[in-house]
């Protein structure tokens, strides 16, 4: 898998997986001067290029004049993912989420707000790719994803581990009037269809957010990100 861009490959060489090799524009030493500095440091093999040849590398086309090149994603195990810890547990769940930009702006508010990882499936959905990881700005290296058979299959699991499941939807009770201070799931559908009607039943709750304008509906992430610091301003 490739990780392209600056702020990606510095946060992955933060992390302790490992880096085959870094693939550096000639002359970036002193721009990405930190990262050649980290590399070194952890005995990476960095490998310079002119600008063309990282052009014909990128799969994003915006590397910014770095590429890492790593192991394929390795997705959390669930049960590691949902095991009891001190104080409440908080996780995210994707269902049917097939953009990759916005599974990986997922992936950044699911670091940014301390969530314990984030669950998608295995099929009609976006998986965690190099792409994903670079609109992540780096977050997909910090923040676990376990990957399932279905959606159904987790909220189930989730349940049984004493989560209280909310779905986010346009129809639901208002999120500022909910209590998020346990152990919570926050499920968030797909760009186009929503929640899949069979997950809407099992969750616990439908929650909303306001909407004041004459647009009806908020961008996946956007949603999530507004949902997910109500619960970390309530957990304060």
């Amino acid at each position: 898998m490739k990780i392209e861009g600056r702020n990606s490959v510095l946060e992955l060489l933060k992390t302790e997986k490992t880096v085959d090799k870094i693939l550096m524009q000639k002359g970036a030493e002193k721009s990405a001067g930190r990262i050649f500095a980290m590399a070194r440091e952890r005995n990476i093999r960095v490998q310079f290029a002119d600008m063309k040849a990282l052009d014909r590398e990128s799969e994003t086309g915006r590397h910014q004049g770095v590429i890492a090149y790593v192991s394929e994603y390795e997705y959390a195990d669930l049960d590691e993912l949902l095991a009891p810890k001190d104080g409440p547990r908080f996780v995210i769940v994707c269902d049917g989420v097939e953009d990759v930009h916005n599974l990986g702006s997922i992936l950044r508010v699911a670091e940014c707000t301390g969530a314990d990882g984030v669950i998608i499936p295995k099929n009609k959905s976006a998986q965690v790719t190099g792409a994903a990881v670079r609109i992540s700005e780096g977050a997909a290296n910090h923040i676990r994803v376990a990957r399932v058979p279905g959606v159904n299959f987790a909220v189930d699991k989730l349940k049984e581990s004493g989560y209280w499941v909310y779905g986010l939807e346009a129809d639901g009770e208002d999120i500022f009037e909910s209590d998020l201070t346990g152990d919570i799931a926050l499920v968030v559908g797909g760009e186009n269809s929503g929640i899949a009607p069979l997950t809407r039943k099992k969750c616990d709750k439908i929650l909303s957010l306001p909407l004041y304008g004459k647009v009806n509906s908020l961008n996946a992430s956007v949603a999530l990100g507004a949902a997910a610091y109500e619960a970390v301003r309530q957990r304060r």
